[in-house]
């Protein structure tokens, strides 16, 4: 669905694109690096303002965001493209795509809460490729559903410019981000883009009172030295909070490194121990089998706050924000 894009400026018979920091220059009839942004007649216009590729009722579990409301479910949606080439991307059918490769369907931007209400869920959640370049719809479809009493997050690689996070940062309710790496060569090699500007969004999501979670996945001999793991470890520690809830993943073999084996859990267990060593207080396990590093403690006595088992979940021990024995205040959303 054609609208002209926001976050634009016009460079002679080019137009230079502001929304991430990628900054594209297009010329007439051309694209930026996402594939869904492009210059006609001198004016920026997104090809894909209401096109959706993908919705599910999902657990907020699989975002993954374990401290947001957990147990209740988000009307997930996606769209086509994505404004980094990440190597290993999981979703690689959709956020490859251009518009014109794919199926999409066309979604008024009253849709999402009117959907959202119908079938009882708690959130909405732009997710499965990356949101940012779908930024006019979800603006206008977060806003629309706020006003109906529904939160917003987002699942995002956090590569955007400042102004429109902070416009889409004002509906949004939570969000996890996707720290690829601690290293800049990582980023410029396997993502096709910087780390700096992720960090500044993760700066800026917390600074906005958004709730926030971090994800890392863990890629053998990419970006799983402990050295590295450490450094974001502390970084988050110094730089955002020890109560930001940190989500490890395992690596799969996907796309263009099948060439890789999947991670070691023994390599994701020592990614556990440094985050706790460095001060951490709610780290995570993912795409690893059922045990107590998908479950919430209490950082201070111990005490098991939510059981989960794959995406379900189970509060257990908080009373409120609270933990039920001992007290202690728990970074969490609940009602």
């Amino acid at each position: 669905m054609l609208k002209e894009a926001s976050f634009w400026k016009k460079e002679d018979k080019k137009v230079r694109c502001l929304l991430c920091p990628h900054e594209c220059l297009i010329p007439e009839g051309g694209r930026g690096r996402c594939r869904v942004r492009e210059n006609r007649g001198g004016k920026l216009y997104t090809l894909i303002y209401g096109s959706v590729s993908s919705v599910a009722i999902d657990p907020i579990e699989k975002k993954p965001l374990y401290h947001f409301y957990p147990g209740s479910y988000a009307l997930s949606f996606g769209t086509a493209g994505c404004n980094l080439s990440c190597k290993h991307c999981q979703n690689y059918s959709i956020s490859m795509a251009r518009p014109e490769d794919i199926y999409l369907k066309e979604f008024d931007a009253d849709e999402p809460a009117t959907l959202a209400k119908r079938h009882g869920c708690k959130s909405i959640s732009w997710t499965y490729n990356e949101p940012t370049i779908w930024h006019e719809y979800t603006v206008d479809a977060s806003r629309i559903a706020k006003k109906e009493g529904i939160c917003i997050t987002y699942v995002s690689n956090g590569y955007i410019n400042e102004d429109p996070f902070r416009e889409i940062g004002r509906y949004l309710d939570g969000i996890n981000i996707d720290v690829k790496s601690f290293s800049e060569d990582f980023y410029r090699e396997i993502s096709g883009g910087h780390l700096e500007p992720v960090l500044n969004t993760c700066r800026v999501a917390k600074e906005m009172g958004i709730h926030l979670e971090i994800t890392y996945l863990v890629i053998p001999t990419k970006n799983d030295s402990m050295e590295e793991i450490r450094k974001f470890c502390r970084w988050v520690v110094d730089e955002l909070s020890e109560d930001i809830p940190i989500h490890f993943t395992r690596f799969f073999p996907h796309y263009r490194m099948t060439n890789l084996p999947p991670t070691p859990f023994d390599t994701l267990v020592r990614a556990f121990n440094v985050a706790k060593e460095s001060g951490l207080k709610y780290v995570y396990l993912g795409n690893v089998p059922h045990g107590d590093y998908e479950n919430t403690y209490c950082p201070k006595c111990g005490n098991l706050l939510i059981e989960r088992h794959g995406f379900s979940s189970v509060i257990k021990g908080l009373k409120g924000k609270n933990c039920s024995r001992c007290g202690e205040e728990i970074n969490i959303v609940v009602d």
